[in-house]
């Protein structure tokens, strides 16, 4: 780990985001987030694991989330291509994410899969008094994009901008507004070209920020000035304010 962090600072990479997937892993976010400058943390259940979020566990993730470099709920969402919990067990867990999320005033980071018209509908019931909506490693069309930052969500740019076959993928990121996009690995999964098949890190960001510039006609520099702005705007916590 150590090393990780060493080559993401030397790539340039001067802030990075531990995101929580189950109890576990949001502990040691948090307290990796607590010993590394730099390093900030999201604590959530991910939908895989949405039949373990008791209230014993909500309780916990809560206790969590009052940490100063905790700065948001997450992932949290839906998950309906691997079906690894009931998708009414899913919901319910991404409810009570989002009611965390609201009561804390943090933003909430989504993960979404197959489950688009399920995410956004969950959204617009539950998402009020939540600061910031992130859809991370966004996986839906230019409708869907479009919506998302109608409403005023974030959405991910992570390795797949830069596969050849995402098309799709770049044509709806091309049509969100430059305020309402971030950058991210998603590592250890979907490292961009030229790395695929190698297990992703965040020194690997630069490849994803230049694919993304390109796609919003700025040169990288201006692009990552733009989506550092937007992350600490999403993130508040990350610039010190409650």
């Amino acid at each position: 780990r150590p090393a990780m962090l060493d080559r993401a600072r030397a790539a340039g990479v001067g802030e990075i985001i531990a995101i929580g997937y189950d109890l576990a892993s949001s502990r040691q976010a948090a307290a990796l987030a607590a010993a590394e400058a730099g390093v900030f943390a999201c604590v959530a259940i991910h939908p895989h694991h949405a039949a373990d979020l008791t209230p014993q566990v909500l309780d916990e993730l809560r206790r969590l989330a009052a940490a100063p470099r905790v700065v948001g709920i997450g992932e949290t969402g839906l998950d309906f291509y691997r079906n690894r919990a009931p998708r009414e067990v899913q919901e319910e867990a991404f409810r009570l994410h989002l009611r965390l999320a609201a009561s804390l005033g943090l933003p909430v980071v989504v993960h979404d899969r197959e489950a688009h018209n399920e995410t956004l509908r969950l959204l617009a019931a539950e998402a009020r008094g939540i600061p910031a909506v992130i859809l991370h490693c966004f996986s839906g069309d230019r409708a869907m994009a479009v919506e998302a930052a109608s409403h005023g969500y974030y959405l991910g740019a992570a390795g797949p901008v830069t596969y050849r076959s995402a098309g799709g993928l770049r044509a709806a990121l091309r049509a969100v507004p430059r305020d309402r996009l971030l950058l991210e690995t998603d590592a250890p999964f979907l490292p961009p070209e030229p790395y695929r098949g190698r297990r992703n890190e965040p020194a690997y960001l630069p490849r994803i920020a230049a694919a993304l510039a390109e796609l919003a006609g700025l040169d990288p520099e201006a692009l990552a000035a733009q989506t550092a702005e937007n992350t600490r705007r999403a993130f508040h916590r990350m610039r010190g304010d409650a």
